[in-house]
């Protein structure tokens, strides 16, 4: 069986600044190529130092409002993925329950 490698790329287009303006990505296994985002966040695991490292970039005509959604949707995801990683059903309904109450005192119609 030959070993197969799958790349994705980020690419930042940054003002006289450094702050981000354009950010995409590909992922060509996945379809994508060269997309638009407006945020993005990025999440390694160092097994070495035991420690999460990090890359949190948004462009500065991300709206704000956006960024609650963004926000949302990724701590959904992260509880869909923890359990899915841990089969722990009490922390992972503790995260839903977290999740909930972020959105509603954001005041975020239902996704």
């Amino acid at each position: 069986m030959a070993n197969k490698t799958s790349t994705i790329e980020l690419k930042v287009k940054l003002d006289d600044n450094k702050v981000p303006e354009k950010l995409f990505w590909t992922a060509e296994d996945g379809g994508i190529s060269n997309e638009e985002a407006k945020a993005m966040l990025l999440s390694v695991w160092d097994s070495k130092t035991q420690e999460t490292l990090r890359i949190d970039l948004w462009t500065k005509d991300m709206p704000v409002d956006e960024m609650k959604v963004f926000f949302h949707q990724t701590l959904v995801a992260m509880s869909n993925t923890f359990h899915r990683a841990t089969q722990d059903e009490k922390m992972t309904a503790t995260m839903k329950d977290f999740c909930d109450y972020f959105a509603e005192k954001l005041e975020l119609k239902k996704q």
